[in-house]
């Protein structure tokens, strides 16, 4: 390996240019050596003084052409993140990572730009019991009406803002629609209740309880038991005790929670202890299992006996055939959503859905007790309008 160029900068910037790599790992052992030799202590007039060295190491050629100042550009960035990694170390110049951060940020005001221009909407997937056909609920999910790509599905764009202060934004959006769209139909004559999925670094904002109960304020009729707001239970949050006072205070006023894709997180037994919550949610990567493996059908009884332990309701996601809904009644759940019942659809198209609901004749059949009826019993009738 040949040093090219070893330079000063100004101040105590410097640069040096190494070649002929027959291995990119070579800098390793030379980087080590310098920092080794930079901290080594000096004596000046007999006091002892110690310095460190930060440094930032970027390679050529790249993927993409680089001018000799977009790579001092990347020296320079790495070594900052040398600084903020403890200094007395280099670090790499990711390449890939700074790419991603660039698309990131460009798919961040995409998005801002989206919310401006109204082009999020909520479409609602309904919640039935399997056993009497009463549609429980509805749950508001995100979608982006993008212009040019079409809809867009939360998977599609929420990753660039997940740990981003946006993602406050976006759920106060998603609240507020929820409950424009539940005084829209109660003044339609449905009572269906609907629940959002809200992000913890939202809802351990301070700001979030007052804002919230701003909002029911301005929807006098509607009883704020038919928001629920749904919690990710893998989810963590530097402010888990925001987090869970705001969520006792949101109970105290009436709107429910539940926690969201359950079993699929590390402290399940912490949540249901301290989290008031009142109903849970499994997770469908287990429901959709429960035919084939006794693992996933193992996950589905104990949290059906943990959730009966804790007097929490149950709602089984994905069900998304006949089969998987009979074997969830068997084992004593109920309360079920997905593509065996319907998908999520638009607000206009759930008064034609209600209508043309059946439960599913195969349910009937598995009622506990061994009771049946009517095939095609519609969905309880205070759930249709009557216009």
């Amino acid at each position: 390996m040949k040093v090219t160029l070893f330079t000063r900068m100004g101040g105590d910037e410097f640069v040096a240019i190494f070649t002929d790599l027959s291995d990119v790992d070579d800098y390793m052992t030379v980087l080590d050596r310098l920092l080794r030799l930079v901290s080594k202590q000096t004596f000046i007039e007999g006091h002892g003084i110690n310095i460190s060295a930060s440094i930032g190491v970027t390679f050529y050629p790249q993927e993409v052409v680089m001018e000799p100042g977009q790579l001092m550009r990347q020296a320079d960035q790495a070594m900052y993140q040398a600084k903020v990694d403890g200094k007395n170390c280099y670090r790499v110049f990711d390449a890939k990572n700074d790419r991603f951060l660039k698309t990131q940020h460009e798919h961040l005001e995409q998005a801002r730009a989206a919310l401006k221009n109204g082009e999020f909407v909520l479409f609602y997937q309904p919640k039935v019991n399997m056993t009497t056909a009463e549609v429980v609920g509805a749950e508001g999910l995100i979608r982006w009406l993008h212009p040019e790509k079409g809809i867009l599905y939360p998977n599609d764009f929420r990753w660039a803002f997940k740990d981003h202060s946006f993602i406050v934004d976006l759920g106060e959006w998603v609240i507020a629609a929820a409950l424009v769209q539940l005084d829209n139909w109660h003044s339609s004559g449905f009572s269906i209740p609907v629940s959002v999925n809200i992000s913890p670094v939202h809802l351990s904002q301070a700001k979030f309880v007052p804002h919230l109960v701003e909002l029911l304020s301005k929807y006098p009729d509607l009883a704020p038991q038919s928001l629920e707001l749904e919690v990710l239970e893998t989810s963590e949050t530097k402010s888990i005790k925001r987090m869970y006072k705001n969520m006792a205070a949101c109970r105290d006023i009436g709107v429910r929670f539940s926690l969201d894709d359950f079993g699929t997180g590390y402290s399940s037994l912490l949540h249901l202890k301290n989290l008031p919550v009142a109903s849970l949610k499994i997770d469908k990567s287990f429901v959709l299992n429960i035919l084939d493996s006794a693992d996933d059908l193992t996950i589905v009884k104990a949290i059906l006996g943990l959730a009966k332990a804790f007097g929490l309701s149950v709602v089984a996601e994905g069900v998304e055939t006949s089969a998987h809904g009979q074997k969830l009644q068997q084992l004593g759940c109920e309360l079920a959503q997905g593509y065996a019942i319907a998908k999520a659809m638009p607000a206009q198209d759930w008064p034609g859905w209600l209508l043309d609901w059946r439960r599913n004749p195969l349910w009937v059949q598995t009622v506990p007790g061994g009771e049946t009826q009517a095939s095609n019993e519609h969905a309880s009738s205070h759930y249709v309008s009557s216009n």
